[in-house]
């Protein structure tokens, strides 16, 4: 198999697998135990570098005897900027689990949603994971201790168009744009809030790291030569990333599923494209009108950016996995109906987190089906 027609089988097998979580609802774990302490970290681990590394090392450090549990995206390994993952997710599991994460469990289909959805999912997730405390790494740069004072205090902050404002008092805090990690952070007080989660001193902010280039990760991984990035990952991921390699599997990161993006974009309806996730009438009579597409990058140059940096990238990602905007409108809004586990340390951790989490879970079952070589 080679790593364009494992690309294609990765997109086909969670097209079923999010159809298959679209059409049932979540079951209540009837035996809750609140005496575990649960750590939740969301992180795309594309790949763990020694960034994911520190955050992970300082919440287990600062919460001992807890579970920590990666939320790992996702159904058709697209992230929040619509671009491939480099390792699918049950390799970048188990990645996390082999340097210490006790669960990794699987997060939303980021790459088909707008930046709101997913957040509003993922804060969905920590509710449904009972979660204790939230880690997350942030950049240091003027005025941000006010909005951490503030989110640590259990205020919703809203980052709005060039300011920042505190949700509970009105107050504008900031008036400048914040860098992605910050605005993640205080995207998720926004929907923590929204979803009504009581996540007053549940964050454990981690200052960032210096020294880690994803640039240099990607070109390493690209020329399976891993000489210059040696201390900025840990040894194991070193070591599955070359596997991974050896086996074809890697890198993923540059591969599309070409012709389901061509065949959509050339053969889906004015009305089929209007509806999809993303799209509206503006977009789809572009597509109409610049038919027949060639190649995806005639695809790319007939979207046009719009208000996102990454706005191209995603309609790209929401071609390939043809989902309309009112099956993900119903797939938030009855998110997580389950609970599924990537991977994890011992049946023991698993058995405490199955009694920890609010709702029902499941291991991850298809891996081996694509993962043969």
């Amino acid at each position: 198999m080679t790593s364009r027609e494992l690309v294609k089988n990765i997109i086909e097998r969670d097209r079923k697998t999010f159809f298959k979580d679209f059409s049932r609802r979540s079951v209540p774990n009837d035996i809750v135990d609140n005496d575990t302490i649960l750590v939740a970290d969301f992180t795309e681990y594309s790949p763990l570098h020694n960034g994911h590394f520190h955050c992970m090392k300082t919440a287990k450090y600062q919460v001992p005897d807890s579970i920590f549990v990666a939320i790992v995206p996702g159904l058709f390994e697209r992230s929040g900027r619509g671009l491939p993952y480099i390792l699918p997710r049950e390799i970048r599991a188990e990645i996390a689990i082999s340097v210490g994460a006790d669960i990794v469990v699987e997060g939303p289909p980021m790459g088909i949603m707008g930046s709101g959805q997913y957040s509003l999912c993922l804060s969905k997730m920590f509710q449904a994971l009972n979660t204790d405390y939230i880690p997350r790494g942030y950049k240091e740069v003027d005025g941000y201790d006010e909005i951490l004072k503030r989110i640590s205090q259990g205020h919703g902050i809203a980052p709005k168009p060039y300011k920042i404002v505190d949700m509970d008092t009105g107050e504008i805090i900031m008036r400048n744009k914040l860098e992605e990690d910050n605005h993640v952070i205080v995207s998720f007080s926004k929907s923590l809030k929204k979803i009504g989660f009581d996540f007053k001193d549940k964050f454990i902010f981690v200052k960032r790291i210096e020294g880690v280039s994803g640039t240099l990760i990607r070109e390493s991984i690209a020329n399976n030569n891993f000489d210059k990035v040696t201390d900025m990952m840990p040894q194991q991921t070193i070591e599955i990333l070359k596997r991974e390699i050896n086996l074809g599997r890697c890198p993923l990161h540059e591969l599309r599923d070409d012709e389901r993006i061509l065949n959509n974009a050339n053969n889906l309806s004015f009305e089929e494209l209007s509806n999809l996730n993303l799209f509206n009438e503006d977009l789809a009579k572009k597509f109409i009108e610049a038919r027949e597409f060639k190649t995806v990058e005639d695809v790319k140059n007939t979207i046009s950016h719009g208000f996102s940096t990454h706005f191209i990238t995603r309609v790209l990602s929401v071609l390939e996995a043809n989902v309309s905007k009112e099956t993900v409108s119903e797939y938030i809004t009855n998110y997580p109906s389950v609970v599924r586990v990537l991977g994890y340390k011992n049946k023991e951790i698993l058995n405490k987190f199955s009694k920890k989490i609010a709702i029902n879970f499941e291991l991850f079952k298809n891996k081996l089906k694509i993962m043969k070589n």
